[in-house]
C-alpha cells in the first residue's frame, strides 16, 4: 500500500466557517470532555466539506480544537482514503470503482473516458474543475460498473453515459444520480422478477388472526 502524503503546496492558514464550527462543537459535545478527541473523524470530514480537501493548516487547527498532538490528527487523515490531502476538482470528484465486479463490467473503459476528458488520474484537470480517481469497492456491485461523483452513486455506467455526465457537470448541470439503465435499487435490469404481486407482501392475502398468541398481559402472582 502506498504512503499517503500531504500536498506539497499548502495554504498559509485555515479558519473554520461559522457553520463548520457550530457542527464541530455539536460533535465534540457528544463525548466526555476528556474524550473529545473521539470527534476527530467527523471534524476532518466537516473540514473537507468546507474546503474540498484537508490541508496541513486545517489539521493543525483540528489538533488545537481537540487538544490532540498534531501527529495524531495527521495519522487519521493519512490513514483513511476518504480524506483528500490535496485539492480536488471544484466541480466534480469522480471516484471510479476498480474492484473485480466493476472491472469485469467495464471499469477500465470508464477510466479511459475519465483520462480522455479530464487528464491524469489523481490530478486536477487543467481548468481545476475535475479530478478522477480509481478506488476500491464502493458496495454497489450488483449495478457495476459504477462511480461515486461528489456525494452520490452513478451506476450501470457505460463510457458514453459517463462522458455525458462529465459534459453535463462541465456545463453547470446536475446530472441525476442512480442507475443509468433504469433500475430501482439493485433489482434485475428490466424490472423485478419476484414479489410482483402486492398481496405477497402487503398482508392482504394473510388469514386474519382473531387473537395474537401470548397477547394477554401476564397475571401477577397471587
Amino acid at each position: 500500500m502506498s504512503v499517503r502524503r500531504l500536498a506539497k503546496e499548502q495554504p498559509a492558514s485555515f479558519a473554520f466557517s461559522k457553520g463548520t464550527k457550530k457542527k464541530a462543537d455539536w460533535w465534540i459535545a457528544k463525548y466526555p470532555a476528556e474524550r473529545k478527541a473521539s470527534a476527530v473523524i467527523p471534524i476532518l470530514w466537516l473540514v473537507q466539506k468546507q474546503e474540498g480537501w484537508v490541508s496541513e493548516p486545517a489539521i493543525r487547527a483540528i489538533a488545537e480544537m481537540l487538544a490532540m498532538p498534531y501527529i495524531r490528527v495527521l495519522e487519521v487523515a493519512t490513514f483513511y482514503t476518504m480524506f483528500q490531502l490535496e485539492p480536488v476538482g471544484r466541480t466534480a470528484l469522480i471516484q471510479v470503482c476498480g474492484t473485480t465486479p466493476c472491472m469485469l463490467r467495464g471499469a477500465n473503459e470508464l477510466m479511459a473516458t475519465c483520462r480522455e476528458k479530464i487528464g491524469a488520474k489523481d490530478h486536477l484537470s487543467a481548468d481545476g474543475r475535475f479530478t478522477w480517481q480509481e478506488v476500491e469497492c464502493l458496495g454497489a456491485c450488483a449495478n457495476a460498473p459504477m462511480a461515486q461523483i461528489n456525494d452520490y452513486y452513478f451506476e450501470d455506467l457505460t463510457p458514453e453515459t459517463l462522458a455525458q455526465i462529465i459534459d453535463d457537470f462541465a456545463a453547470g448541470k446536475s446530472p441525476k444520480a442512480g442507475s443509468y439503465v433504469g433500475r430501482t435499487s439493485s433489482e434485475p435490469e428490466g424490472g423485478a422478477t419476484t414479489l410482483n404481486d402486492p398481496k405477497l407482501y402487503d398482508g392482504s392475502a394473510a388469514r386474519p388472526i382473531k387473537k395474537l398468541p401470548n397477547s394477554e398481559p401476564a397475571k401477577e402472582p397471587a
